[in-house]
């Protein structure tokens, strides 16, 4: 996708002397305050004790790090792959998905709307409403329509629904997440061995990435669409649902503090629907960071010492 020939934005602006429009919208996304919420935000162990375990904020830059690798060796918009990937989640809500959960199972129940609650719609909003950065059409398109939830990977998901940097960043957030969360569950202690047939890819977290990467941009290139190759594709797919077996539907098992953090974003959501509708209460408890939504919460739910009137 050339700069040049961007759709624009929905409001015209004079060119920048020095930027192109992907770049303006990757330092309006980097300078954002919804971007900078991220990095107290959850990935997928809630308000860890240990310093290294990944937030929304780390997430997001690997992300960026894997798709700009791609993007240049396929010579494909660096930009606009960035834009797009530091963009992708900051419609995120506290406390990971379970916490998007939680907004998705209170606005079901309530019948009004909006309906539901998903992270990537809920991004565009940020970008366009709430933090109105009058992106341009390319990277809002690809904010749009990165997330996959527990689908496997197909050979569609690299056909450019809107330009091939989108299907980059789709592509790349899923190899991020699926390496990442196995490191950090290895970290936890929730899992105690990576299975031979992942280890085939590497011994470690930087060479599993590098095989990855590697199989995309070899078999991408001069391609009208990002490929993986069928025997990588198989066994990514095989590792993002080991994750969700072993990780990701096992954390709560052990951890019943998950029950308490959705009960704290479902109680954020009802004390201010009934104050200010749904979409305000929406906007709100979705912007808040962990510690924020906590905080919030105890002020809402919990006494505080007794004071002396003056």
């Amino acid at each position: 996708m050339k700069s040049s020939a961007s759709r624009g934005r929905s409001r015209f602006e004079d060119p920048d002397p020095v930027r192109t429009c992907f770049q303006r919208d990757r330092d309006r996304i980097l300078h954002s305050k919804a971007f900078r919420r991220l990095k107290d935000k959850t990935q997928v162990f809630i308000s860890p004790e240990g310093d290294h375990y990944r937030t929304r904020l780390t997430h997001t830059l690997e992300v960026a790090q894997i798709a700009r690798t791609i993007g240049r060796a396929l010579q494909l918009n660096e930009d606009l792959i960035e834009a797009i990937a530091l963009g992708h989640d900051v419609g995120h809500t506290p406390f990971g998905h379970l916490g998007e959960r939680a907004l998705n199972d209170a606005l079901r129940e309530l019948g009004s709307t909006p309906a539901d609650f998903h992270h990537s719609e809920h991004s565009l909003r940020v970008v366009e409403v709430l933090e109105p950065l009058n992106l341009t059409y390319e990277t809002l398109a690809g904010i749009g329509g990165h997330s996959k939830g527990r689908k496997d990977l197909t050979a569609h998901d690299g056909e450019p629904t809107s330009t091939l940097e989108a299907a980059v960043v789709r592509i790349s957030d899923r190899i991020a997440y699926v390496n990442h969360d196995l490191d950090d569950a290895v970290r936890s202690g929730i899992i105690e061995a990576i299975p031979a047939r992942f280890l085939e890819l590497g011994s470690t977290q930087g060479k599993r990435i590098g095989v990855m990467v590697t199989d995309v941009i070899e078999q991408s290139s001069g391609q009208p669409a990002i490929r993986l190759s069928e025997g990588l594709l198989e066994l990514m797919n095989d590792l993002k649902e080991w994750l969700f077996e072993q990780v990701y539907d096992e954390y709560p098992k052990r951890y019943p503090d998950i029950d308490k953090a959705y009960r704290c974003v479902r109680v954020l959501f009802e004390t201010y629907e009934a104050e200010r509708g749904a979409q305000e209460a929406v906007d709100y408890v979705a912007g808040m960071t962990d510690r924020f939504a906590l905080a919030t919460y105890a002020a809402l739910t919990l006494p505080t010492g007794f004071r002396r009137a003056p």
